[in-house]
């Protein structure tokens, strides 16, 4: 099914339609000089359309036959993406199907500077994006084609919204179609891609080399456990290690899921999605690292040989995790592959999962919470993440070590789950466990899922933290 061989998204055609329609940017402070410059015909077309340059609002100016000439959009001051995913919405709206598939829009670059212009295009793209592989062709479904500007960085533009809509596919997928082999499939067509190649250890094989956590938690599937592995940059680069929780469906194992918290776990793999949309941005526009991906690829089922709550587990670094709760399965496929992640020394080992329901009670779904060993980096993202120019808010909680207490095990080095109330911060103390001391590292945990829908952003597989991430990774080492 769709992603086995990744097709990337990239709503942008390459050149002008026959029937091409400008957009000028309006906003609410530019309104009155901008109303003031039309003819008092057109202002009493803007009157009785309520048109005032609210965000996401158009007025469209037409010639003598009635055709559209040009619109006007509202903006909010800071030309963000999701303006220009809510002009694309209204714009679509307005016009028919026959006529968008010969017509294409381009936005005024005006007074506008090229990072605005990217927000804009990228909000646009972002709202072109369906995810329809398993539906019979809509006969009413609308395309608006936009132009990039020529004062816009289009192959920054193209990666952002191929990097957001490859986590969407990736996650929308349900998981008879999308389960270890074909995440493993996605992940060796995007380092193909980039011209890297995936390395494999499955099954048996993670027993023999020493990944007992990761293989216990997949075992029980017959769709088996592996880990994905690739690198991709100049090893004389900073080496930078993606890890991402690859839990292609959880259903809570022993420790069963409630129907109502199993429908959606088809996203469990989100933390993976995340890791290979932020391995594409970083690979297409050649940060000068060394870049490492890894992702413990497993389904979390129940059968007879399913691991069991009270079960004491053996991990590659030695410590011994006492079973508190099969559902707590992602952070001891983690600790496997951070601990191997950390053989290798990198500067920067960055994981991002799915990890824990505490994460949602405390910031919602669209704020993931960022854990670090480093007070300065989680600071630095925290507060880079929330301008304009990322748009992607991520929330610092603490490691805070007196919690630590609260996994002790009597019979084991650790407990998987402990007796904590934190739970998102004793799931991030549990993983800070396998990391050495000496490797700056970051703890993502995501939603990776879109609730409602808003403008560019439809319900289902969702980005959260990874625009943020990126601009961390670029600011350092861009």
């Amino acid at each position: 099914m769709p992603l086995q061989n990744i097709e990337l998204f990239s709503p942008f055609p390459s050149s002008s339609r026959y029937n091409h329609i400008d957009i000028n940017l309006i906003t609410k402070d530019s309104f009155d000089d901008w109303n003031n410059g039309q003819t008092t015909p057109i202002q009493n077309q803007i009157a009785e359309q309520g048109f005032d340059g609210s965000a996401g609002a158009i007025f469209i100016t037409r010639d003598e036959t009635g055709k559209a000439q040009s619109i006007a959009a509202g903006s909010s001051e800071s030309y963000s993406q999701i303006d220009g995913s809510k002009i694309q919405a209204a714009i679509t709206s307005v016009f028919s199907k026959d006529m968008l598939a010969k017509t294409s829009f381009s936005i005024s670059e005006n007074n506008l500077d090229s990072e605005q212009l990217n927000r804009l295009h990228i909000g646009w793209g972002l709202a072109e994006y369906k995810f329809s592989a398993y539906k019979k062709p809509d006969e009413k479904s609308k395309n608006a084609a936009l132009v990039i500007s020529d004062k816009a960085n289009a192959p920054r533009i193209k990666t952002y919204v191929e990097s957001i809509c490859l986590i969407r596919d990736l996650v929308n997928i349900p998981a008879n179609d999308m389960g270890p082999e074909e995440l493993e499939g996605a992940a060796n067509t995007l380092a193909q891609y980039h011209k890297s190649s995936l390395k494999v250890i499955k099954d048996e094989a993670l027993i023999k080399q020493n990944f007992p956590m990761i293989y216990d938690v997949g075992k029980a599937s017959p769709r088996r456990p592996r880990l994905l592995d690739f690198s991709w940059g100049d090893k004389s680069h900073p080496k930078v290690t993606l890890v991402g929780k690859g839990v292609c469906f959880d259903t809570g194992g022993l420790d069963i899921k409630p129907s109502q918290f199993m429908l959606t776990m088809k996203k469990d793999m989100g933390g993976a999605a995340h890791v290979l949309g932020l391995a594409h941005m970083i690979m297409s526009l050649k940060l000068p690292i060394n870049l490492r991906v890894l992702i413990p690829a497993v389904e979390n089922a129940i059968s007879g040989d399913a691991y069991r709550p009270s079960d004491i587990l053996n991990s590659r670094k030695g410590i011994t995790v006492e079973v508190g709760n099969t559902d707590a399965e992602g952070r001891l496929v983690l600790a496997d592959a951070i601990t191997y992640a950390c053989e290798d020394k990198p500067e920067l080992l960055i994981d991002f999962a799915t990890l824990t329901g505490a994460a949602r009670v405390a910031l919602g779904t669209d704020i993931p919470a960022l854990f670090s060993n480093t007070h300065e980096t989680a600071q630095a993202i925290q507060s880079q993440s929330a301008s304009d120019n990322v748009d992607d808010a991520v929330w610092n909680l603490p490691l805070w070590q007196p919690y630590r207490k609260d996994m002790d095990s009597a019979v084991a080095d650790i407990s998987s789950t402990g007796v904590g109330k934190a739970g998102a911060t004793t799931a991030a103390l549990f993983l800070q466990e396998f990391i050495d001391e000496d490797i700056e590292w970051i703890h993502m945990d995501v939603f990776s899922w879109e609730q409602n829908g808003k403008a560019g952003r439809p319900k289902g597989g969702a980005d959260t933290g990874m625009r943020a991430i990126f601009a961390f990774l670029e600011e350092r080492y861009g």
